[in-house]
């Protein structure tokens, strides 16, 4: 029997019967950018967190002011190299209650020997209330408006373990493909005005989002949850 003679036959016997009608199967709405964003945070925060290889992530976060978790930090040059990534920031209070997300674009160009390709998944731990206010008040530069650290390395990374306390930020990432370093130092880091908007509504700054806290979404439950988890 066809498609439509199903269809027909279906329609037949429901209105036989006295129930209304098959609906067509309703499609699923699609995800928007923000919300893929999110997700794919948390998978990155579950994956980092819970690798051995990264022993200190934990530690260092039990006392952190915030978090940049960037799921796909992207470089690629030959000669002239390039790199970026979008990230979502969350902030934790004094009861140890994380914010909901606010999003981020981080790129860098540099000029030097250099090959390859490297895809990194990053988390930034902010250990300062400078390192905090310089990320929320403006665009920044690693290493320039607020001072970062390597952390550990997980498989497959160049770089060094944690040196220097009392640095702003400590990032770690796990990489794949090759290229001449995972150092996101001289990196600039600012807001997508256009994510926040399109996740809460046109007033959402990252200040409202992640200090003030006027802002939420039902979506970032889950990634908030993996955070609490990282005590």
């Amino acid at each position: 029997m066809s498609k439509a003679l199903r269809i027909a036959a279906a329609v037949l016997f429901c209105a036989l019967i006295g129930l209304p009608p098959p609906r067509a199967q309703a499609q699923s709405a699609p995800v928007s950018e923000a919300q893929q964003l999110v997700d794919k945070a948390k998978l990155t925060a579950e994956k980092m967190l819970n690798d051995p290889q990264l022993n200190t992530l934990r530690q260092w976060m039990k006392s952190a002011k915030g978090v940049l978790i960037v799921p796909s930090f992207l470089k690629a040059g030959l000669i002239i190299g390039g790199a970026g990534g979008s990230g979502v920031l969350l902030t934790r209070d004094g009861a140890g209650q994380w914010s909901a997300p606010a999003f981020y674009t981080i790129g860098e160009g540099s000029f030097g020997l250099q090959a390859g390709v490297q895809d990194a998944e990053m988390i930034l731990v902010i250990m300062t209330d400078k390192g905090l206010s310089a990320l929320i008040n403006s665009e920044v530069k690693l290493g320039a408006d607020a001072s970062i650290a390597l952390g550990e390395t997980g498989a497959g990374v160049e770089g060094s373990t944690t040196a220097g306390l009392g640095k702003d930020i400590y990032t770690y990432s796990k990489t794949s493909g090759l290229y001449g370093g995972a150092s996101v130092e001289g990196a600039w880091v600012k807001a997508r005005d256009s994510l926040n908007g399109e996740y809460y509504g046109k007033t959402a700054t990252p200040r409202a989002i992640v200090i003030d806290r006027q802002f939420t979404n039902n979506g970032a439950n889950e990634l908030r949850g993996v955070l609490a988890l990282a005590r």
